[in-house]
């Protein structure tokens, strides 16, 4: 019985037994109700909450002392490197193999309990289709892993095709610009090809100043290495981070579900190592809203993009450093 009709029985028992019979027997005869209904409408206007029975759940049980310790950690981890509901039913799924549950119910449990503990949230996106190796996306963005035992915070470079939603990441001690035009041409190598567009932030290792509208000076090592490559450059405005959406979402998913929980390598090239391997593994999923895997599409896509050159940009920066009268260098 719904609310509403639950709430007009009450009061029509309560009107009967106090105008009408004035018996609790009487008022149940008259309505077909238990007697206990017709005293629990006596007591009180409102009927009391349905009582909803706690059913037991031998799937779930099992693991919920884990995902509670997931969640505990999120809550002092930084807001972006949290668990996702589908990297914690991964996670149960390799280190909890004797305990199988479906996702559906990891889901369930994740959405329910991270309301609970205020980690909730919702996106709305709007889907945008691009032609075949019309334009890819470039990004820096900050992540942590151990090497050699040592936790050391990382600058990760990440380009992504924004037709097959292929991504290359490569990390780096610093965000220099040798290592930014450097992870550029591994990043070819990967797709296959050059992008015939590459959207930027307005960093500083490619933007000299910032112009009217669109206009950018850009550094001198750029220019020179986007007409090797044969590519165009477009900036996004300032502040305006949402005009390269495509490499921030891939960034957020890389993050939760490859640097989740910290990587461990023995040095850098060992890492790296792993986050390709992570790329080739992401090439297998399929992206909502689309019927075919990644891997597929960027398949489909290299006929589309620009032909690698045959000879490489040289990547050695050449400076001619002064001494001043104290002996001192200044490169």
């Amino acid at each position: 019985m719904e609310w509403s009709a639950k709430v007009e029985l009450f009061e029509q028992l309560r009107r009967e037994y106090e105008f009408g019979i004035g018996s609790i027997r009487g008022v149940a005869r008259k309505f077909g109700v238990h007697r206990r209904l017709v005293r629990e409408a006596v007591r009180q206007a409102l009927p009391p909450p349905r009582k909803v029975p706690v059913r037991a759940r031998p799937r779930l049980d099992p693991l919920i002392p884990c995902i509670d310790a997931i969640l505990a950690s999120d809550r002092t981890a930084p807001r972006k490197p949290r668990h996702p509901a589908r990297r914690i039913f991964v996670r149960l799924r390799e280190e909890r193999p004797a305990f199988p549950i479906a996702e559906s119910t990891v889901r369930e449990y994740v959405r329910a309990r991270k309301h609970a503990l205020g980690l909730g949230g919702k996106v709305t996106c709007v889907p945008q289709t691009y032609a075949w190796g019309s334009e890819g996306q470039a990004d820096w963005y900050e992540a942590v892993a151990d090497l050699g035992g040592v936790r050391q915070p990382l600058q990760v470079f990440a380009l992504r095709s924004m037709a097959s939603g292929g991504a290359f990441h490569r990390a780096y001690t610093h965000a220099t610009q040798q290592a930014f035009l450097e992870a550029h041409e591994l990043a070819f190598d990967y797709f296959g090809g050059v992008f015939h567009r590459l959207r930027y932030d307005n960093l500083p290792l490619a933007v000299k100043r910032i112009l009217r509208g669109r206009e950018r000076e850009q550094t001198t090592r750029f220019l020179a290495f986007r007409s090797h490559w044969r590519f165009a450059s477009e900036f996004c405005t300032p502040g305006e981070g949402h005009e390269k959406g495509g490499v921030e979402g891939e960034a957020g998913y890389f993050r939760r579900n490859h640097w989740v929980p910290i990587p461990q390598a023995a040095d850098l090239p060992a890492l790296n190592a792993q986050l390709l391997a992570a790329c080739h593994a992401d090439q297998q999923r399929v992206i909502a809203g689309r019927t075919a895997r990644v891997g597929v599409r960027m398949q489909q896509e290299r006929p589309h993009l620009l032909p690698l050159p045959a000879d490489r940009f040289d990547l050695a920066e050449v400076s001619f450093p002064t001494v001043d009268g104290l002996g001192r260098v200044r490169v």
